[in-house]
């Protein structure tokens, strides 16, 4: 059963089908069954859980009990409203401005990994994935979201305030320049 909750914990939405948990946990197709009906019997019978199996679809998913959906629903509407690090914002800007674009061509343009900044983007739905590269591994391509417009007072991306022009040698005052305007605006649209 740990096995099993630890797996579709990890899979989120996409969730799992019994075939899949048998060949993952190298389980037998009554065993898979007996611990996915335990665990769910354990989810139902316990009002301190916050979360439940259910099959959907062909696919087992762990979901959030719907005596919590207005505490959910506050969450949806009011997003924390934290201010964004340097690093999310750098990140921000560059898939603003190079959109589509995989996370690889992100952290070689900033020098750094970026996979923090991209997941607290997601988070706040400035960000998503909008498809897939042609290629080996077929990264994911990230690209701004509605929100993200909405968060800047934007009708579409290419209401962005031009770059300055590009040079060999970019000065690193205009860098700074470009960032510290992208966080009050950030910041302007945030209150």
């Amino acid at each position: 059963m740990s096995k099993i909750e630890s797996l579709l914990f990890v899979t989120g939405d996409e969730g799992l089908s019994c075939k899949q948990i048998e060949v993952l946990t190298e389980s037998s197709h009554s065993e898979v069954k007996d611990a996915l009906k335990n665990l769910q019997k354990e989810y139902v019978s316990s009002e301190n859980r916050g979360i439940e199996l259910k099959e959907l679809g062909g696919t087992y998913q762990l979901v959030s009990k719907k005596g919590n959906a207005d505490t959910i629903q506050r969450l949806v509407e009011n997003p924390i409203n934290q201010a964004l690090s340097q690093a999310s914002l750098e990140v921000l800007a560059i898939i603003a401005y190079k959109q589509p674009i995989t996370r690889i061509e992100i952290e070689d343009l900033r020098g750094v990994k970026s996979e923090r900044p991209l997941h607290t983007l997601s988070l706040k739905g400035l960000i998503q994935e909008v498809g897939r590269a042609e290629g080996t591994g077929r990264a994911i391509l990230y690209g701004t979201t509605k929100e993200f417009l909405n968060v800047f007072g934007l009708n579409e991306v290419s209401e962005l305030p031009p770059l300055p022009e590009s040079q060999e040698t970019q000065d690193d005052d205009q860098t700074d320049l470009f960032m510290t305007k992208f966080q009050e605006a950030f910041e302007e649209q945030s209150e």
